[in-house]
């Protein structure tokens, strides 16, 4: 019997879990890692952070799901990995730490035949002074956060409807992050928020971002086809961005928040800061903090992994420059070139380079999105990961028939522009492929025939719906991968 451990139980990590179980059913011990007691619905943060929904609908509990589906879950967080084993036994193995209740801060030398890092990301707040809702600024990315920066953002409302006069600003804490999504999704519940209470008039939003123009999304850019019109996502969120009136900063990278002010520098080497009221900054990201070691003690973890933290995959990480890049570059299998045992999937993997189009400021400081690695493509790396191990163990291969390289998988996303049952709007996206192929198509980088963009009501219902269909599907049911972000 082989043992496969998962580190993580996120979207990837959750899928991975589930299409291994349902494949192999008992023959084989699947072992799930995550120092999280409950699983969350991260896209819905967004919602929890305006008061629109709790933390209690957008997360469930883990271990009941995997007692049912007879999952070893270990409540733990993983610290080391041995891919060669140690001196006393060359079986791979991970190093835990728990995190429950009954055995909080024990250890733990978990062994394994293949090993899945579905870890997600650390939420580097520490790479700008002031960051963090620990410090000066507000957070979506966990519930917890979403929950205080709720609280922060009804005490705003309170104040705008005694009259007072206030500034919120939304979007990027360093020039380095990613997700401009989903700061794009706050920023517009948050402005619908204010129309609804009857502040609006009273209220300055802003956008802050490290995207170099408006609708780059960390992905270069999108074709929208929108009531028969096609236009470029620029142009369609810059007269999105008009209508409600939201202001952007673009080009920035923030260098510290301060109780009251905004300080950052843009790709022009200017200098510049904004006071705030209310503020809403993603971090930029980075790995968890793993170590790796070989059999005989040595450090080997610059080897296995990106300067980044992020596990190293079957992608090229040569230096090469943004002309050259191809859609090549990027991994299919998220095995290690070390060993074929270990995989990386999720935000978990290192990227080869970023999407967008790389920029420094004239100062030398980088500012542009790194790659976004949403909800679908996620669960698609999970499944496919699952599914080649498991043909593996039947066939005694040491490779897997499927693939799922991003410059050959589409993604859909909804993003939310206000959630209300009446008056709520979201954008309903579509693109293909997520990597752009500039080789293939070297004017837009995508087939512009399959990128599609549509704002509305219907959208905003759609969103809902998918929102508590996916929420029923990853408690109950096994092999729902095809996820919006």
């Amino acid at each position: 019997m082989a043992r496969i451990v998962i580190l993580g139980a996120g979207i990837s990590g959750h899928t991975a879990a589930l299409h291994l179980k349902r494949q192999l059913k008992n023959e084989h011990e699947v072992v799930v890692v995550s120092p999280n007691a409950d699983w969350n619905w991260i896209p819905s943060n967004i919602w929890v952070g305006v008061g629109k929904m709790t933390t209690s609908q957008v997360t469930f509990a883990l271990a009941p799901i995997y007692r049912r589906k007879r999952i070893d879950f270990r409540q733990a967080k993983a610290v080391t990995i041995w891919p060669e084993g140690d001196e006393t036994n060359p079986m791979g193995a991970v190093e835990i730490v728990y995190t429950d209740a009954k055995r909080q801060g024990q250890t733990e030398l978990l062994r394994y035949d293949f090993l899945i890092n579905a870890t997600g990301p650390k939420l580097n707040f520490e790479a700008t002074p002031g960051l963090g809702p620990d410090h000066n600024s507000w957070s979506v990315c966990t519930a917890e956060h979403a929950a205080k920066t709720s609280e922060a953002f009804a005490e705003i409302v309170a104040a705008l409807r005694r009259g007072e006069k206030k500034t919120l600003v939304v979007g990027m804490g360093h020039g380095s992050c990613t997700c401009e999504g989903a700061a794009f999704e706050y920023a517009f519940n948050v402005e619908h928020e204010l129309r609804q209470a009857g502040v609006r008039d009273k209220a300055e939003v802003v956008d802050l971002s490290n995207e170099y123009e408006l609708g780059d999304f960390g992905v270069d850019g999108m074709k929208f086809s929108q009531n028969g019109y096609l236009t470029n996502s620029k142009i369609w969120t810059e007269s999105l961005f008009r209508e409600r009136n939201v202001k952007a900063i673009l080009g920035a990278h923030v260098e510290r928040v301060d109780p009251d002010t905004v300080h950052y520098e843009q790709l022009d080497g200017s200098k510049g800061s904004i006071n705030y009221d209310f503020a809403m900054l993603l971090p930029p990201f980075r790995g968890v903090g793993l170590k790796a070691f070989d059999r005989s003690g040595q450090d080997i973890t610059e080897e296995v992994f990106a300067p980044n933290g992020f596990l190293r995959v079957d992608a090229d990480y040569s230096a090469k420059p943004y002309e050259d890049w191809s859609a090549a570059d990027w991994p299919k299998t998220y095995q290690s070139p070390l060993y074929d045992n270990l995989f990386g999937i999720g935000i978990a993997f290192a990227p080869p380079h970023p999407i967008s189009r790389p920029r420094t400021s004239v100062n030398g400081t980088v500012i542009s999105p790194a790659p976004p690695r949403t909800g679908m493509p996620s669960g698609v790396m999970g499944r496919v990961v699952a599914e080649n191990i498991a043909h593996r163990l039947r066939t005694s291969s040491t490779t897997g028939p499927k693939t799922a390289s991003m410059a050959t998988m589409g993604a859909a996303c909804i993003a939310s522009a206000g959630a209300n049952l009446r008056t709520g709007s979201a954008a309903a996206m579509t693109m293909f492929p997520i990597v752009p192929d500039y080789q293939k198509y070297p004017l837009t980088g995508r087939d512009t025939k399959s990128t599609t963009g549509e704002i509305g009501r219907s959208g905003h219902w759609t969103k809902l719906l998918l929102h508590y269909l996916f929420i029923y599907k990853a408690r109950a049911l096994p092999g729902w991968y095809l996820i919006p972000e």
